[in-house]
């Protein structure tokens, strides 16, 4: 069953995806508001065929609004939609990078969509 995984955030969202166990970088979408998101995301859940939607979840203000988003998106795309906590995934993300000495530019472009597969690693580890 493929899986989409999301690290929420205002302009960028990074984008995660899987079939099975192995989870693997999608990409990140630029958006100027949580319309255009679902929008954007709508045909890259029809393209990829994805059959559940994750949904990384921070402690802090961005709880409703990404609670709100998850809502909107189950009800248009007619998929389960589900939270993980993804508290300390950026931190965890920007330290995997330079372990791997990505350049801080990189790092800094890419951070979301490392952070969106650790989001969905770690719902995929806790369902197994």
């Amino acid at each position: 069953m493929k899986t989409l995984g999301i690290d929420f955030g205002l302009n960028n969202f990074g984008l995660a995806i899987s079939e099975g166990e192995l989870v693997e970088p999608l990409g990140q979408l630029k958006v100027s508001n949580l319309q255009e998101a679902i929008s954007k995301l709508i045909p890259i859940c029809q393209k990829n065929q994805v059959k559940k939607i994750v949904i990384g979840l921070p402690d802090g203000k961005l709880v409703k609004k990404i609670k709100e988003f998850g809502s909107q998106l189950k009800q248009i795309t007619n998929l389960p939609v589900v939270f993980q906590d993804e508290t300390l995934t950026s931190q965890e993300a920007v330290r995997k990078m330079i372990e791997i000495d990505k350049p801080l530019k990189k790092r800094q472009k890419d951070k979301h969509v490392f952070s969106a597969c650790l989001i969905l690693q770690d719902y995929l580890d806790k369902i197994e």
